[in-house]
């Protein structure tokens, strides 16, 4: 058992020099493959007779006794480093740890924003007029009834657009065409950008895109997002807003 420690302790030294990792993220490893160790130890096993099913063995019983999966995926970070180091200094033939299957980590749902924070960053484009205002104004709300991707939302033609009906057509991922009905609101906002907004914004007549940029061409995903951190900041939102979180808000109000 103490040649194991002495084989961890060797193992972490090159793992600071090769990798540089902060001391916090040694000493879980240090922690876990200690841990191992031990465990290996009841087994009459050590780091160098241990098989993949000994380590399988003991990311069973930790399932077993309700550890999470994140701290057993850390483990298993730690032994798969530290056997790829004993096989490449030959102090093993193989890597047992190659084969053994990864827990399952949970799927963390976005943060939401309040309803609060969404109201203000609605309100946010002053409008008076402004064209680039009224076309954001219309994307937010247009976002916020409907809840489409922001690749859709970009994506999106004039011809996509039955303000009569109350209805945008769009496609979604692999090219499938679906019917989503607009609010009231949504298609006000959209409608005044159509007829005030966007005809100050277009450079030639047959101009397909819905929502352009202030050279006239379709506006890109990466210039939504620096609109929504624009208005995400004068709405004093401090909270980080990706994709997924704005989509998620919407949907979930």
């Amino acid at each position: 058992m103490e040649q194991d420690i002495a084989r961890i302790e060797q193992f972490l030294d090159a793992l600071w020099l090769e990798r540089n990792l902060s001391e916090n993220t040694l000493s879980a490893y240090r922690r876990d493959l200690t841990m191992l160790v031990q465990w290996l130890h009841h087994q009459q096993r050590d780091l160098l007779s241990a098989s993949r099913e000994d380590l399988q063995g003991l990311l069973a019983e930790r399932v077993e006794g309700g550890y999470k999966a994140t701290s057993s995926a850390r483990l298993l970070s730690a032994v798969r480093r530290l056997y790829q180091h004993l096989y490449r200094e030959k102090l093993r033939p193989d890597d047992p740890s190659a084969q053994l299957a990864s827990p399952k980590l949970p799927q963390r749902l976005p943060k939401d924003l309040s309803e609060a924070q969404v109201e203000r960053l609605l309100q946010a484009p002053a409008l008076e007029g402004n064209p680039i205002e009224l076309r954001d104004k219309a994307m937010l709300e247009l976002l916020y009834a409907t809840g489409i991707r922001v690749s859709e939302l970009i994506s999106l033609n004039i011809s996509d657009i039955n303000l009569d009906m109350g209805y945008i057509k769009c496609f979604g991922k692999g090219a499938k065409e679906r019917i989503v009905p607009l609010g009231s609101i949504a298609a006000k906002c959209v409608q005044e950008y159509i007829h005030k907004g966007r005809p100050k914004l277009v450079r030639t007549y047959d101009e397909p895109a819905l929502f352009v940029n202030h050279h006239g061409n379709r506006l890109t995903r990466q210039g939504f997002w620096k609109i929504i951190k624009k208005y995400a900041q004068e709405a004093s939102i401090n909270k980080e807003i990706t994709p997924h979180t704005l989509r998620h808000s919407f949907a979930t109000h």
